[in-house]
């Protein structure tokens, strides 16, 4: 697991120190995949709303998951504060009046979270994340920002040993400020569409 992270120096004009930067894998190799502990060989496709199941998808397949959510300040605090997050960016909003955007940020954990619900629509069967890939905030989101997801499937993965679930790889993406209808995930030069607030790269465990 490898993160990068910016940090307030301690001596404002002290110059930054060497840039270290690791090379890690693209992404978690299927044969390296965890298996679920979970038996999904008795599972109630009746109870979980869908019948598509690990062979229904394909590479390629674009999941829109329809409905948007309107972030507000008082539930992201909540979340953020079980996630144990206790930065002030998050919380003071006295604090924050003076800060780059005038307001508290929305705790990007809060987002992700958001991701893995809001995919349900279209991805009911996949029930436990195997892995994370990787993932990128790509700007920020603020109580009041209407938010929608879309799924991306990429690769999917037999898992050795099991005939009841399979592994989809599945590239999350939550935008902001565009109509569902309107939501891309990247520009025509290949980056980020400006709508995209988050990218989140994920092996799921789905039953066969």
């Amino acid at each position: 697991y490898q993160r990068w992270v910016m940090v307030k120096k301690r001596a404002p004009n002290a110059p930054p120190p060497q840039a270290v930067w690791p090379t890690p894998p693209e992404h978690v190799a299927p044969e390296n995949l965890p298996l679920p502990a979970a038996d999904f060989s008795d599972f109630d496709f009746v109870a979980s709303g869908s019948a598509k199941r690990f062979d229904d998808f394909h590479r390629g397949d674009t999941i829109h998951h329809g409905d948007g959510t309107t972030l507000e300040d008082a539930e992201h605090m909540m979340a953020t504060r079980l996630y144990q997050n206790t930065a002030a960016v998050h919380f003071d909003a006295l604090l924050q009046a003076d800060s780059r955007f005038g307001k508290r940020l929305i705790y990007g954990g809060h987002i992700i979270s958001h991701a893995r619900a809001m995919s349900f629509n279209g991805l009911q069967n996949a029930m436990t994340v195997l892995a994370l890939n990787g993932g990128t905030h790509a700007a920020p989101a603020f109580a009041g920002d209407t938010i929608y997801a879309f799924s991306e499937i990429i690769d999917k993965a037999a898992l050795s040993g099991r005939d009841d679930v399979g592994a989809l790889r599945v590239v999350h993406y939550v935008a902001k400020g565009a109509p569902m209808r309107d939501c891309r995930a990247r520009q025509a030069d290949g980056t980020l569409a400006p709508e995209i607030i988050l990218q989140l790269d994920v092996w799921l465990a789905i039953a066969r």
